[in-house]
């Protein structure tokens, strides 16, 4: 079957494919994206961190709150060439509708798009973006031959996994090959504009390797021109040794019941499912959008239709290892059938070097009505919030894993409290969407909020599921944990709090450390697994748990001990302009757990301080700690509960 190659100047090293091990290593933050927007009807610039025009690569765009086909752009055939995966239409010209206009070292530019497809005024919009990597993805054009089929060249260095092709020159069929599509040994196939089952035929598909693809007669269309869309599986190529893998394509069985869970190795941030035996939409989940672990209502968009976002309680909840289909009788998990799915890992791979990228504090005015919190120069993963001027105001914490519909508070036992009111949504670039709840946004009150992102070396969460016996939490901290927060999300049990000390432990209350092993089992964590005892605030069987773990990250955060002098104490963190955050208990006696922050001011004069274990007002008449460019300096007059000469002392704290 000969083939016509038309690649262009895509050659390896025209994409920037490294070869040699003294390359840098790669990581998903630089190929992969999901970017969230509002159309604005004029020209706007979608910085996503994804180098497009060096690179090169594919933007898929699909509105959320109305219908709109399913938009698909790439380098190979240019910015203005679209296709829609719901749609057998052929490539089109939309040049003079000013849609995607450019992509750039960083993303992709939108025009005043006179169509409303990707940047309707007022419109939401989830963006993907895949940049060509090897072992990730690639894309090539290619003619058929006579007879239909085709050989062609890849620089995918893998077997893929994961191939789409569709004709740019007629109206056609999205063909889809997935490896895991074999039914009754037979090949298979499917189409991503339908819904159908997959489908059995008796050509060659594939004949693949990691440098060529071969698509059987008949599977295409005779003599014409293609463009494929080739997606790697567990290929590795990531991580500082280049042996960590970000993208899966793989299958399960469904159980019918609760627990079936997905091993890959890692947590996913974007997933497309489709049952493979019978009729179904494509449907895709993404964590921006919100894929929590609690795996409920969550917000979808279909490949194969133009319909606006739909949302469904189906029981896809990401874990540290994969991701479980934990809702019996749903779409995704019926007893006996097969499904197939794309899995790519969740983002940064990246240890942080400034503490701007990770964490930021944020005063503002309560507005009594639904608003953005906007400013925060990251999507936040967690955040706390706390009144400063009401003493009755519970803290708040809510987090993107356990999803808007639930909130934590410090200063109480009580498990998850439901509630539409709070923070109500975390698809925000810069910042979360707040509801009217009086714990943070009572009109005229004033607030602190606290924004952390889930990075290797700093922080990291994970949800699990006590088991009562003695056992390992596996987590993506890429480091050992320093400080774990452990809170009960089913009951009414204390928070729990690991204190550099497998056989201590802490809680939230003025109480200095505990010692029980069935706390910590006496064990250290690991950088891949934290361990907990048989108590019941960490483990108890059938209830439901989440962990904050933090480090030290060098330049970003520490966590520490010090010794109390009653004199002026300087803390060494190893910053090089002072501490943003500062948490600080005592260990050896009574005391509450103090908070400062930049935002209300770590300053020469009085500093602001809240108690994460109170519902109390701020205290802004004391001068307890004070600015020191290697981290943060408590002065002689502090409290015995800040600086009890020989008494000692915990902290947490963020550049």
């Amino acid at each position: 079957m000969p083939t016509i190659i038309t690649r262009g100047a895509s050659s390896a090293q025209a994409l920037g494919y490294a070869f040699s091990s003294a390359e840098p290593a790669n990581y998903v933050e630089d190929v992969f994206s999901t970017y969230l927007y509002t159309g604005s009807g004029s020209t706007q610039t979608i910085n996503n961190g994804i180098d497009l025009s060096g690179k090169g690569g594919l933007v898929w765009i699909k509105t959320r709150n109305f219908a709109v086909s399913n938009i698909v752009a790439d380098t190979e055939r240019g910015a203005d060439r679209l296709l829609f995966t719901n749609l057998t239409s052929a490539s089109s010209d939309y040049t003079s509708k000013n849609g995607i206009t450019a992509f750039n070292s960083d993303g992709f530019s939108l025009g005043s798009d006179t169509d409303g497809l990707v940047n309707y005024s007022g419109a939401t919009y989830a963006s993907w973006t895949f940049r060509k990597q090897p072992k990730f993805f690639d894309i090539v054009t290619f003619t058929s031959s006579s007879s239909g089929g085709a050989t062609f060249n890849h620089f995918l260095d893998a077997i893929p996994g994961f191939v789409v092709i569709k004709s740019l020159s007629s109206v056609s069929t999205w063909r889809v090959y997935h490896r895991s599509l074999s039914g009754s040994g037979a090949n298979q196939y499917m189409d991503l504009n339908s819904t159908a089952a997959a489908s059995n035929f008796t050509g060659v598909w594939p004949s693949a390797t990691s440098t060529s693809f071969t698509a059987a007669d008949g599977i295409l269309n005779n003599s014409q021109t293609y463009v494929a869309y080739l997606f790697a599986h567990d290929a590795g190529g990531f991580g500082l040794t280049g042996t960590d893998n970000v993208i899966s394509c793989g299958s399960y069985v469904g159980t019918g019941a609760t627990g079936n869970n997905v091993t890959l190795g890692y947590e996913p941030q974007w997933l497309m499912i489709k049952a493979a035996e019978r009729a179904q939409d494509w449907f895709m989940f993404d964590n921006m959008r919100g894929m929590a672990a609690t795996g409920g209502t969550q917000e979808y968009l279909l490949a194969n239709t133009s319909e606006a976002a739909g949302s469904g309680a189906f029981g896809i909840n990401p874990t540290a290892t994969g991701f479980g289909v934990n809702t019996a009788g749903t779409s995704f998990n019926a007893s006996g059938e097969t499904y197939i799915y794309i899995a790519i890992r969740r983002g940064p791979m990246k240890v942080p070097t400034v503490g701007t990228e990770v964490y930021n504090g944020i005063a503002r005015t309560g507005t009594g009505a639904a608003a953005t919190v906007t400013g925060v120069g990251f999507a936040p993963d967690f955040v706390q919030v706390k009144s400063r001027s009401v003493g009755t105001r519970n803290w708040i914490q809510q987090d993107r894993l356990r999803g808007t519909s639930v909130f934590l508070s410090s200063n109480l036992p009580e498990g998850d409290v439901a509630s539409s009111a709070a923070i109500t949504g975390f698809d925000e670039m810069n910042g979360v969407r707040v509801g009217i709840s009086a714990g943070l946004n009572a009109a005229s009150e004033t607030y602190i909020n606290h924004f952390f992102r889930r990075a290797p070396g700093f922080f990291d969460e994970v949800c699990y599921t006590g088991t009562g016996v003695a056992r390992t939490v596996a987590h993506n901290l890429a480091a050992v944990p320093e400080l774990m927060i452990v809170k009960s999300r089913s009951s009414p049990y204390s928070w729990t709090i690991y204190p550099l000390d497998a056989t201590k432990y802490m809680e939230f209350s003025t109480s200095g450390v505990g010692a029980a092993s069935i706390v910590w089992n006496d064990t250290a964590p690991t950088a891949s697994v934290f361990t907990v005892g048989t108590a019941l605030q960490l483990n108890q069987s059938g209830s439901t748990f989440v962990a904050y773990l933090f480090a030290t990250c060098p330049g970003v955060s520490k966590v520490g001990l010090y010794t109390g002098t009653g004199t002026t104490l300087q803390i060494n963190c190893g910053f090089t302009a002072g501490a943003r955050f500062v948490l600080i208990k005592r260990t050896d006696s009574t005391g509450d757990w103090y908070v400062w922050d930049s935002a209300r001011g770590i300053v020469a004069g009085n500093d602001p301080y809240l108690l994460l274990n109170r519902t109390d007002a701020e205290v802004t008449n004391t001068d307890y700690v004070d600015t020191f460019s290697s981290g943060f300096e408590i002065i002689s007059t502090a409290p015995a509960a800040i600086n009890a000469s020989g008494g000692s002392f915990i902290f947490l704290a963020i550049a």
